[in-house]
């Protein structure tokens, strides 16, 4: 997703003042050159615009809201679900959280608190349209975007989602607009205005079952995902074998 350079020239002034283009590549960690080819094919990535908003301390979501397409995105800001919190949590914290729970209750004592690991973790995307999902929302996605559904399933395979797509899947939850930016790693929990201990709280509100239901389903899924890595592995190995 990107935004026209028009309007990102227009908002880079209002917000920079006379900084050069050079300065603000610096400031951002942008190669001049990356910019400067943007500029010229007249579409400038989400990317850029969060570097530099970053680079000069201001909101990444309020930068983004003075583009048209994204003019909604923080009014739309919702505190996440129970659900969506615990989407981004990892397997292993998920799994660290059973063993602390059970150790607790054979000594009799308070789970040890420990310190999660980053939302964004290698399932976040999948787990967070889990999460959200409305019994059809893949496909409502994909006919509202325009997208064909083996291309979705590819970016959701790989742990990517665009953010416009985030975005649309969010409207159509009906949830936070900024929730699946967080899923993607595109914002930080605290840019995409969670509470700073949303993810803690919902891990501490499950309960035994659900937590161990939740890994559970996780498991499977990688499960799933491991088992066709090491098909296509032994298939691949076959053929050379073949091959001679």
């Amino acid at each position: 997703m990107s935004v026209s350079a028009k309007n990102f020239q227009h908002w880079l002034s209002s917000v920079a003042g006379t900084m050069s283009h050079a300065a603000v590549c610096r400031a951002a960690g942008i190669k001049r050159s990356t910019l400067a080819q943007q500029m010229v094919r007249g579409r400038v990535s989400l990317a850029t615009v969060a570097a530099v908003s970053r680079s000069l301390e201001l909101p990444v979501v309020i930068s983004l809201a003075a583009f048209p397409a994204f003019q909604d995105l923080a009014s739309g800001i919702k505190a996440p679900t129970q659900a969506e919190a615990l989407s981004q949590i990892s397997d292993t914290d998920l799994l660290q959280e059973i063993l602390h729970r059970q150790a607790a209750a054979e000594s009799d004592s308070a789970p040890q608190a420990f310190a999660l690991s980053d939302p964004h973790h290698r399932s976040s995307v999948r787990a967070w349209l889990d999460a959200v999902d409305t019994s059809d929302l893949r496909q409502k996605l994909a006919r509202q975007a325009s997208i064909a559904p083996q291309n979705l399933s590819a970016q959701i395979t790989a742990n990517r989602l665009t953010a416009e797509l985030a975005i649309e899947s969010a409207r159509i939850a009906g949830v936070g607009l900024t929730n699946g930016l967080v899923a993607t790693g595109f914002l930080t929990p605290s840019e995409a205005g969670w509470p700073d201990d949303a993810r803690q709280q919902a891990l501490r509100k499950v309960a035994d079952s659900g937590l161990v239901l939740l890994a559970s389903h996780r498991l499977e899924i990688l499960g799933r995902a491991l088992r066709r890595s090491e098909d296509d592995t032994a298939a691949v190995q076959n053929i050379w074998e073949n091959l001679g």
